[in-house]
């Protein structure tokens, strides 16, 4: 099977269960962008040399997937989606991250002088990146849930405490690394 089906030469796109919506749909722009985050966090793993935050990012990486595949359902399918054995965003995942953070800011020294000026190291700077892509996800998220469709509130949590995060770890980067 070629990767090139032409199903969406006419402007639509797929979702789950041969359902088809408009490229310009508002779910589609918000799935798009998490797509976008999950490859700047690909380019976050391929440049920062710590394992203390590429195992994690790989992590998150497998989650955000099953984040797109819930975005990729309508609200009518979504017993049939769960009926498969796939998973929704749900609290303890939103608690692990928020648990990733309590420990950076606890147990790792930060300094936090620059911080607004991203690209003091290559890894801190493609963090700064993923953040950047993580807040436009979470907008497009939350517009997503302006235009009346339903969205599981855990997606926006996870995706908050998904941006502060990679903050955080650009900031213990820049640290590690010393002034610039």
């Amino acid at each position: 099977m070629s990767i090139a089906t032409k199903t969406g030469d006419d402007g639509t796109t797929g979702l789950m269960y041969g359902r088809r919506v408009p490229k310009t749909d508002a779910r589609i722009a918000a799935n798009g962008a998490v797509d976008e985050l999950n490859a700047a966090l690909g380019m976050v793993r391929a440049t920062v040399a710590e394992a203390f935050v590429t195992d994690a990012v790989l992590a998150i990486q497998k989650e955000l997937v099953l984040l797109m595949g819930e975005l990729a359902v309508l609200p009518e399918d979504r017993a049939r989606y769960t009926a498969g054995g796939f998973h929704f965003v749900e609290k303890p995942m939103v608690e692990a991250l928020t648990a990733r953070i309590d420990d950076l800011e606890k147990n790792h020294q930060i300094n936090y002088q620059g911080w607004a000026t991203p690209g003091a190291t290559l890894g801190s700077a493609t963090l700064d990146v993923a953040r950047t892509v993580c807040r436009r996800a979470e907008r497009h998220i939350a517009l997503l849930a302006e235009t009346g469709t339903p969205v599981n509130g855990e997606i926006l949590r996870y995706l908050n405490r998904l941006s502060d995060l990679c903050w955080l770890w650009a900031r213990w980067i820049e640290t590690r690394a010393g002034p610039a």
